[in-house]
């Protein structure tokens, strides 16, 4: 977990050194060196401010990022990989959809909000575990409950009641051997208990809608509904119960915020897309892209948000901001904004090799999930070393002949490579299958030579 965090956690993440971090990074993102560090760095700094004195680290902010480069090169990858390093609460929001306040659409506080949101659900999926087995118990007892109610208490210490005793135990192993799961028995359901008042934040239409819906379920809370289920269903839904009982959510949103005020990543691509080109502003669109641009300001420079929560100070939230910047340039950000991002990397676009190596090498290489996915259907897939090759040279060729979308390319290949055999595996049962050049040739090269065909099909 993130620094700030529960001890088991902390000590981990604290040990990793940026050369320990870029390490980790390479096993998912090819090349980007630059990037790779500049994100390490960040890292190891919060692991440096959370060793200083109170004073000093309340003075000490994230050196926020820009990353420069076209798409599918990795920028986003590298952010999503450093939150799963950290476990750090991440959002991933685009530029673009934000509007100027006064304008109908998304207002920028909304992506706090929503980084707020994922780090209560990552603190209850947490202390739910940690009462996992209470919850078990718990469950457990009530359905035994159900399927054998308890026999009232003797009238005397000389009646014993050990035969009912010895039945409830009988069920109880037989319920943990599944033996018992064709029994139906009958449960009311009720909805997860939730706070009573709740502050309405947000002013985009979709915002006050949850709120408000949120507001009528609490209205309705303790109405239940009775339902036959079999035993194994019924015992999940009351394990369930136990566990919303047992969860302390004062706790959970304490830790969250905490979480999210010194540990959480945003991300905000599609930056260059709010940026005035050449200096324009004043007409049309760019009234709204600049205005875009100063509501951001706050939150990157450190402000306090409202959630429902609670009260969220972003002045220790790490920004990594992302964008092309094709058409405009980091210069036509506004100057406050500019500031607020010191460090600027340029990613380099992927070339041939580059794909060579992300369809193999990665942990997640597209080659690996393929024949993973193949395994399924008891096919055994494999593709040899000119196969993989020539995938790369035809994913390089279209980049040139039509739009740059850099990795991304190797999805479209790959899939309209496999057609024939994702459609017939189920069919093809244990066969093994080696994908050569020749293979790649019949099925792609048609496609690659017909540069009209290409834009459409890959």
């Amino acid at each position: 977990m993130p620094i700030f965090l529960p001890e088991h956690t902390a000590t981990t993440v604290s040990a990793l050194t940026p050369r320990q971090v870029v390490a980790e990074l390479d096993k998912y993102v090819i090349g980007q060196a630059k990037a790779k560090r500049a994100v390490a760095i960040a890292l190891r700094n919060r692991i440096r401010r959370q060793r200083l004195t109170a004073e000093m680290a309340e003075e000490v902010t994230p050196k926020n990022i820009l990353m420069i480069g076209p798409t599918g090169v990795g920028k986003t990858e590298i952010a999503r990989r450093l939150a799963r390093l950290t476990q750090s609460p991440f959002i991933k929001v685009e530029a673009s959809k934000f509007t100027e306040v006064g304008y109908v659409g998304r207002d920028v506080e909304s992506m706090v909000r929503d980084l707020v949101e994922l780090a209560v659900d990552m603190a209850r999926a947490e202390k739910a575990e940690e009462v996992q087995e209470k919850a078990k118990q718990a469950g457990e007892e009530r359905l035994l409950d159900l399927l054998l109610p308890r026999v009232p208490p003797p009238a005397t210490v000389d009646e014993p009641n050990e035969p009912a005793s010895r039945t409830r135990e009988r069920m109880r192993q037989q319920l943990r051997e599944g033996r018992l799961a064709d029994r139906v028995v009958e449960i009311e359901l009720r909805d997860a208990p939730m706070p009573p008042f709740e502050v309405i934040a947000g002013t985009s239409v979709e915002e006050l809608g949850s709120n408000l819906k949120d507001l009528m379920g609490n209205m309705f809370q303790g109405r239940g509904k009775t339902r036959k289920l079999k035993v194994p269903e019924a015992l999940t839904h009351l394990i369930a119960e136990e566990q919303s009982k047992l969860v302390d959510m004062e706790s959970v949103n304490r830790t969250a915020v905490q979480r999210v005020e010194q540990s959480g990543i945003i991300f905000i691509d599609e930056i260059d897309k709010i940026a005035s080109r050449d200096g324009a502003s004043g007409h049309g669109p760019d009234v709204s892209r600049e205005g875009v641009q100063r509501d951001i300001l706050p939150i990157v420079e450190g402000t306090t948000v409202n959630t429902k929560h609670g009260m969220v100070k972003t002045d220790h939230i790490l920004f990594i901001a992302a964008g092309a910047f094709h058409v405009s340039k980091p210069s036509d950000l506004i100057p406050e904004l500019q500031g607020r991002f010191p460090i600027r990397v340029e990613l380099e676009p992927l070339t041939r090799d580059d794909f060579v190596r992300i369809l193999t090498e990665p942990r997640n290489a597209l080659v690996k999930q393929y024949m993973a996915l193949m395994g399924t259907e008891d096919m055994t897939l494999s593709f040899t070393p000119g196969a993989v090759e020539r995938m790369a040279d035809y994913a390089a060729r279209v980049n040139e002949m039509t739009e740059n979308i850099g990795a991304r390319r190797l999805h479209t290949v790959m899939e309209r490579l496999l057609d024939e055999l994702s459609f017939e595996a189920p069919d093809r049962s244990g066969e093994s299958i080696a994908i050569d050049e020749a293979y790649v040739d019949r099925m792609l090269a048609d496609i690659v030579k017909n540069e009209d065909l290409s834009r459409y099909i890959l």
